[in-house]
């Protein structure tokens, strides 16, 4: 059995999980800056309410399984992304202090204030995690078992180029979300916001996976394509993923765009899922089998067999209970949010 395999893949789970529900919940954060009253501002916080919380465990899990499973990997990563996890860390807590007292808040300018700080701590949040992605995937300097590059090697142009790609992929989760979750005309504007974010996440989408390939040359013989040549017999095998995230975008372009009265409002949600999804994989087929690109692979940095073992009899068991009340939390709220729901306390 390859334990350091099977932890991969579960590290690997526990932040697509993360991306896809948090990250619904960030772009609503920082869509409630263009709300147009406060009440249609209500509403959309209604909508991730009771879940934005729990959401945040699978971050925890990712981390903590990168700390225990990958001990190397988690000495080496963390130095080298100090500053921006540490902005995102407080962006999150800050949100989620704002989250709380702008229902509080009695004055109009202190509710100004904490709306204001709900949204910019969704911003920070997003913002960093796709400075920390970019700086990820273009490679972290190692010299022997440690970082050996510099404070800010994480900021780039193309980590400011992920970043960007991150923000506008939270914002099309996020538009979506609206849509499964409001009617009337906040649904109305969650449509309009999601025919943006997805032309934008399109045009970014297609930036960074250029881009990607120039990084390092093991990327670019991965897939089997340069800027001068395809080499079909390699990319043949990996080519189902961007057309299945081109078929994906596609179809929610249509039920965004063309006819989106005659799409369910389940549909978006789903499709801009999917294609974070493909573009996930996308990205393990680049980087794996590395998880400190291009310099350690899971094998190298992984903890011993033993207490792999011994993690994963505990994660067989606890995973399944934190998928179990995931489920159970969304179906109990599951349902469309109306004019006066929302926080109460």
């Amino acid at each position: 059995m390859d334990l350091p395999l099977i932890w991969a893949g579960l590290i690997a789970v526990a932040v697509m999980l993360y991306v896809l529900l948090d990250g619904f919940d960030l772009g609503v954060g920082m869509l409630c800056h263009f709300a147009d009253d406060e009440e249609e501002r209500s509403m959309m916080t209604a909508t991730i309410e009771p879940v934005w919380d729990g959401n945040e465990t699978w971050l925890v899990l990712g981390g903590g399984g990168l700390f225990a499973a990958f001990p190397l990997a988690y000495a080496i990563i963390m130095p080298a992304f100090y500053l921006p996890i540490t902005i995102m860390l407080a962006a999150l807590i800050f949100r989620g202090v704002a989250f709380e007292f702008r229902h509080k808040a009695v004055r109009k300018t202190t509710k100004r204030f904490w709306n204001g700080a709900f949204a910019g701590g969704s911003f920070a949040a997003a913002a960093m995690q796709g400075l920390i992605l970019g700086a990820f995937v273009q490679g972290i300097a190692v010299e022997g078992r440690a970082y050996a590059g510099g404070p800010f090697d994480w900021l780039t142009p193309f980590s400011v180029l992920t970043s960007a790609s991150v923000i506008i992929g939270y914002v099309l989760l996020g538009a979506c979300w609206l849509v499964l979750k409001t009617e009337g005309p906040t649904q109305q504007g969650a449509r309009k916001w999601a025919r943006r974010a997805l032309l934008g996440a399109t045009i970014a989408m297609a930036a960074v996976s250029l881009a990607t390939l120039s990084i390092d040359p093991r990327v670019t013989e991965r897939w089997g394509v340069s800027m001068s040549a395809i080499d079909f017999s390699k990319f043949i095998t990996v080519a189902p993923v961007p057309i299945i995230t081109a078929a994906l975008i596609i179809w929610l372009w249509r039920d965004v765009v063309m006819k989106p009265e005659k799409a369910p409002d389940w549909r978006p949600y789903l499709l801009s899922a999917g294609v974070f999804l493909t573009g996930y994989v996308g990205l393990a087929i680049s980087l794996f089998p590395y998880n400190v690109p291009f310099a350690k692979t899971i094998w190298e940095t992984a903890a011993r067999d033993n207490a792999l073992g011994l993690m994963l009899a505990g994660a067989g068991v606890m995973l399944p209970v934190i998928l179990i009340y995931t489920v159970y939390v969304y179906s109990l709220f599951w349902g469309k949010v109306k004019p006066g729901d929302g926080y109460h306390g």
